[in-house]
């Protein structure tokens, strides 16, 4: 029996071990049927979108190399040339996302968001509620603009200093408060008998100008000694009493569970931020490519200013509540003690000493921080007035009289360009070299192509290349008109039920797939969806890529997440009780939002008529 339980031990490990390529040999053979049975264009979409969707929830080959099947098995089971499966990798989606990543790179070579965090943590303070709310707005906003990821990352570190020092100074108080109390009780001075090496080193001191130098400096040698001995005496005395253990235990206990939760609370503003802003997130990209994939006359309804109008408020709301959860989950309700009511402690002004020195160790502003900021400001003004709604924009009246010739996806790759051309440090025309040459040498630029080679996640554009190419692989095959047509008894549900239904599949989903993945699977079908019962696409397909984000449960749906992990001595049920609530708060104030101010911006209970024009095969 024992060789036989250790035979199956074996054989589980030896599956595990080579799980990745079971899965990626098995995967297609057991779906191979769904081809041959139905020898369909439909079927053989389904196939494909099957096998990418499990190849992409188990991982067991890179996402990117996943993303490029479409270029392999559309052309060899008749559903599209490869020609027209290839042009979809690389569309105006991809290259607005391309200037926001070159934007994103150029900002954090210059250490530019450091430089923003801590001029934010200065002016709200150290206080625990108050330091809650300043990382998150911080984290938020920084996530806007560059990748969750790298906001979190230089968030935390940042987060973890003032916690420490926060608690180091609390306990030198505490320890300083116990020896004022033993000194005035006589507890230190018995045991060490101060009082008799001062008399004694006083009965020395004699008369002559030689000797009293000399006993002088003995006597402050022995007084700096014995007061060494009684601050040591003090200590010992201060971590052997039960009072001293009980107090250090509560203070872990607290610093432990505010670490947890100012982890907990970057993370996850990480990942609300990112959804303020067009280029925040790669799944708000997917959704304007897919819409415009599919529905190629909307008019441009999704742009950066339409996507901030409503996400912007919709991520403020959901940051608020978030904060009132963590909160409550890390702080208590106490918020007088939470927020200080002006009293100011040693130990909050230690902590907001370390904020400051960090600070002052980036120094003052340079040329090539200022002219980042500038370029930065300019893109968002020129994203924000391209096509306000209100108003005709810049892009109306000097290009887009006919057709839309520019669009974000240019204004953005125009100012990313920029960096190339833009030199570091300001040219001087008769500046000499370091070694005191003539003339100086050219100044490096504010980007070159090491840096961007470096830090730009080229995976992410070949995913959103794969979404792209399954869209359209959907409608060439008639797969996307099949599932409208099955889904129309759906009717019957009232659309405000269905969205939410759809939220809350699509936030579960993301904890165990990647939001990219499970954007780029979701939307072709709610599209189908929604022209099939006549409801206004957006409608569905817009909460559900926010919804995308909401992956707030496990160390492993985001990488923000698996950093705090790593970071705040979190526990996966610290995480899953704190992010499962979170879940439902934001898939609810995602609903909120798009039925209120999203209807009376993108006139949602109407069925537009671009709807029903969808690319025909």
């Amino acid at each position: 029996m024992y060789h036989i339980m250790r035979i199956v031990r074996g054989i589980l490990k030896w599956l595990w071990r080579y799980r990745n390529y079971i899965v990626i040999v098995l995967t297609p053979l057991l779906l191979l049927p769904l081809p041959i049975v139905i020898p369909t264009p439909e079927a053989k979409c389904g196939f494909v979108i099957i096998l990418m969707a499990l190849y992409w929830c188990t991982e067991c080959i890179p996402l990117a190399v996943t993303a490029l099947l479409p270029v392999i098995l559309f052309p060899m089971m008749g559903i599209m040339e490869s020609n027209e499966v290839c042009i979809q990798y690389l569309k105006d989606s991809n290259m607005l996302f391309i200037g926001g990543l070159l934007v994103a790179i150029a900002v954090e070579h210059w250490n530019l968001h450091k430089r923003i965090a801590l001029q934010v943590l200065l002016i709200v303070g150290v206080k625990p509620s108050l330091l809650m709310i300043g990382f998150m707005s911080t984290t938020a906003f920084l996530s806007m603009w560059i990748s969750n990821t790298a906001s979190t990352a230089m968030m935390l570190p940042i987060a973890n200093a003032v916690l420490q020092q926060l608690s180091d100074t609390e306990a030198n108080a505490e320890e300083r408060e116990f020896r004022l109390t033993a000194e005035q009780n006589g507890q230190v001075n018995q045991a060490f008998e101060m009082s008799d090496i001062k008399e004694s080193i006083d009965k020395n001191l004699t008369p002559t100008y030689s000797s009293i130098v000399m006993d002088a400096n003995k006597y402050q040698d022995y007084k700096d000694m014995a007061e060494k001995k009684e601050t040591d005496a003090a200590s010992e005395v201060w971590d052997r009493s039960p009072e001293a253990e009980l107090r250090k235990q509560e203070r872990e206990e607290k610093y432990t569970k505010l670490s947890k939760g100012m982890s907990l609370c970057v993370c996850y503003a990480a990942s609300i931020g990112g959804t303020a802003t067009l280029t925040g997130t790669t799944p708000n990209v997917i959704l304007k490519g897919q819409i415009d994939e599919l529905f190629p006359g909307n008019g441009g309804i999704i742009n950066f200013a339409s996507w901030f109008g409503f996400a912007f408020p919709n991520m403020l709301l959901m940051l608020v509540l978030s904060w009132m959860w963590l909160q409550f989950m890390f702080l208590g309700v106490n918020l007088k003690k939470s927020f200080g009511c002006g009293s100011k402690r040693a130990s909050d002004i230690e902590a907001y000493q370390v904020i400051k020195d960090e600070y002052k160790s980036l120094g003052k502003m340079n040329f090539a921080e200022g002219s980042v900021l500038v370029i930065f400001i300019l893109l968002v003004l020129m994203w924000f007035t391209r096509e306000p709604g209100f108003i005709p924009g810049w892009a109306t009246v000097l290009f887009n009289k006919d057709k839309q010739y520019v669009t974000d996806g240019t204004v953005a790759i125009f100012m990313s360009s920029l960096f190339f051309c833009i030199p570091s440090n300001f040219p001087r025309c008769c500046g000499r070299s370091r070694d005191g040459g003539f003339p100086a040498e050219a100044p490096k630029p504010l980007l070159n192509w090491d840096i961007v080679h470096e830090k730009m996640p080229w995976n992410i554009l070949l995913l959103l290349g794969g979404g792209f190419a399954l869209a359209h692989g959907s409608e060439k095959s008639g797969l996307s008109v099949w599932l409208g047509q099955s889904l129309i008894p759906l009717q019957t549900i009232p659309p405000f039920a269905i969205s939410i239904l759809l939220c809350l599949l699509v936030a579960m989903f993301t904890e165990c797939s990647s939001n990219t993945a499970t954007t780029t699977l979701f939307l072709p079908i709610l599209a189908s969806m929604a022209t099939a019962i006549k409801i206004h696409p957006l409608y569905v397909m817009l909460p559900c890529t926010i919804s995308a984000s909401l992956a707030f449960m496990l160390p492993v749906a985001t990488p923000p997440n698996a950093i705090a992990f790593s970071y705040g001595n979190l526990k996966v049920m610290d995480m899953a009780k704190t992010g499962f609530i979170l879940n439902f708060v934001g898939v609810l104030t995602i609903n909120l939002a798009i039925n209120t101010w999203g209807v009376a911006m993108f006139q949602l209970d109407t069925f537009p008529s671009w709807a029903n024009a969808t690319k025909t095969p």
